[in-house]
């Protein structure tokens, strides 16, 4: 489990507790007095503190699950995303892709619906889609981009290497046959700069094979009225 500071804070406060026992027991002073002082004051504490030891134990009930952890890159259900720097007893710290701050209650990250993308996994996917001309040959595009692909993931740097670069046609639209390619980047970092060079590439590779994709286009048709032909 990586360090964080709620789990040096509970050693320290532990190993500190410990030794003053160990001490007093040393030099003959009973300890069971302090013990039970301690547990009628725990109580008073508890009942005062309520969201603090709430946000503790969420803490550790984060830590403990191992599905969030200094490192990962997450997104919160309200769209703040970023890096996890810490969990301290209290709050949980992201550090967003402007280099800003986020901090977080831990009893709200508990509760909250959160997409990991450094969990199970640090690799995923990322989608681009295409549209083609409806003269092209679907068959010879295929090849053609999936052979363009295994070279771009070789030699890209953030691409996962010896994955199978995926291509699926979807749908015919309005002034093209649209597809998606899928491949697999190393971090979620990587993925903007990989899709950038992605785009740059096949347009280029594209361009040099004359695979056209189209402009957007829309025919109008024009009905002339009655009243208006009459008047002819």
């Amino acid at each position: 489990m990586p360090a964080t500071s709620i789990i040096s804070n509970v050693i320290f406060v532990a190993v500190i507790f410990l030794g003053i026992l160990v001490i007093l027991e040393g030099i003959g002073i009973s300890d069971v007095p302090i013990i039970t002082t301690f547990g009628v004051g725990g109580l008073a504490v508890s009942l005062a503190l309520q969201d603090t030891l709430s946000n503790f134990f969420s803490g550790i009930h984060i830590l403990a699950s191992k599905k969030i952890q200094p490192g990962n890159t997450i997104i919160l259900e309200n769209g703040q995303r970023g890096k996890v720097t810490d969990i301290n007893w209290r709050n949980t710290t992201l550090l967003t892709p402007d280099n800003n701050m986020i901090i977080i209650p831990n009893s709200k990250i508990a509760t909250s619906i959160i997409t990991n993308y450094s969990f199970p996994e640090e690799n995923f996917s990322v989608s681009l889609q295409i549209g083609i001309s409806y003269d092209s040959d679907l068959e010879e595009i295929e090849i053609k981009t999936i052979n363009f692909l295994k070279n771009f993931v070789q030699n890209t740097p953030g691409c996962v290497k010896g994955v199978e670069p995926i291509l699926r046609y979807q749908k015919f639209d309005n002034s093209c046959i649209t597809f998606s390619i899928y491949i697999r980047v190393q971090s979620y970092s990587d993925q903007f700069i990989v899709l950038h060079e992605l785009i740059k590439s096949i347009h280029k590779f594209y361009n040099e094979n004359n695979i056209e994709i189209p402009y957007p286009i829309q025919n109008i048709i024009l009905k002339k009225s009655k009243k208006f032909n009459n008047s002819l």
